[in-house]
């Protein structure tokens, strides 16, 4: 074979044995791959297939076990690349697959480790009662023994990451139940702790509150300042309820489940949220001219254990549209 056809056919196995490790280019890995393509019958070739045996590919810690100096590679991560993009419903979706996805390819490769080096150290030792060299066994034990602490530290890193992905989720099934503007849970979380309050059993009632004039409020001062008499309005009704689940319901509407309390004292608790409201002189921050008299209206009603939401909700709302009707700034019950 001439030299040029022979030089050649090394170049396409040094190419190969890189595509099959999914190694890249870098110098260290061609001479590595170099030194096991030209002496096939080597030590290095020799424990070169006895670590790959099985469809097993070389990592770069295998690499440096076996004399090759890998140095620092520029590898793309796809969990911190998710991790890196902004934190949507869809990033921490991807990011968790990638995830389950990276714990199953670790428990899979550490299985077959683990599994080829007994069969491995068993041909060692059958090579060594054959009069075969230790340095076989001992080079196998030391890349073992690399992968293990390579799969532990991947591990640690790994937990770490499912540590911080899992904060995530918890904070991004808060924000979903949360509303943005006044801090308050929305309506999709009051659904929830509706059907939880009434699955338990027990007295509880519901109130439906709703900014009396808001768009006038809007239309004459803007909404900025809409948005802070929102504000207002839910830190009033949760101060006036601290133990109790204050929602808002959208737009100017507010809703409040009162647990263990009958509709006389709910209706008090209310009433005093709507007169601390009512008492107050707001006033417009940019130039301090009065904004005008802010009031709410309000209907409570008893719910039983075990009722429909549409049920409970549809008494409050008509009670609620009733105090409208009579006059607003006030609270009707039944």
């Amino acid at each position: 074979m001439a030299v040029e056809d022979r030089a050649e056919l090394v170049f396409d196995r040094i190419r190969a044995f890189l595509a099959l490790h999914r190694l890249s280019s870098d110098p260290v890995y061609y001479a590595f791959a170099h030194a096991v393509i030209c002496n096939p019958d080597g030590a290095l070739a020799q424990s070169v297939a006895t670590l790959t045996d099985g469809g097993i590919r070389l990592s770069a810690r295998d690499i440096e076990a076996l004399g090759g100096q890998t140095g620092t590679l520029a590898v793309v991560d796809p969990a911190a690349a998710a991790a890196a993009a902004p934190n949507s419903a869809d990033a921490l979706v991807a990011q968790t697959q990638m995830q389950v996805d990276g714990f199953s390819d670790m428990v899979r490769r550490v299985r077959a480790e683990t599994a080829d080096f007994g069969r491995d150290l068993a041909a060692s030792a059958d090579a060594m009662r054959g009069g075969g060299s230790t340095d076989n066994v001992v080079l196998l034990a030391s890349v073992m023994l690399n992968r293990v602490q390579s799969a532990e530290a991947r591990l640690a890193a790994a937990t770490s990451e499912a540590d911080q992905l899992r904060a995530k989720l918890a904070e991004a099934r808060g924000d979903a139940r949360r509303d943005p503007l006044t801090g308050l849970p929305n309506r999709r979380a009051f659904e929830e702790a509706f059907s939880e309050r009434s699955a338990a059993g027990g007295k509880f009632c519901l109130a439906m509150c709703d900014v009396d004039r808001f768009k006038r409020v809007n239309d004459q001062f803007g909404h900025s300042v809409g948005d802070r008499v929102l504000k207002a309005i839910a830190d009033a009704l949760t101060s006036a309820c601290p133990d109790h689940f204050v929602a808002r319901y959208g737009g100017e509407e507010f809703i409040i489940l009162f647990t263990g309390l009958g509709l006389t004292k709910a209706r008090a608790l209310l009433e005093a949220a709507r007169e601390t409201v009512a008492g107050k002189r707001y006033r417009l921050r940019e130039s301090d001219k009065p904004l005008g008299a802010v009031t709410f209206s309000g209907g409570v009603t008893r719910a039983e254990a075990g009722e429909v939401l549409g049920a409970v909700f549809g008494r409050a709302d008509k009670l609620l549209y009733a105090a409208k009707d009579g006059g607003r700034n006030r609270i009707h019950a039944e």
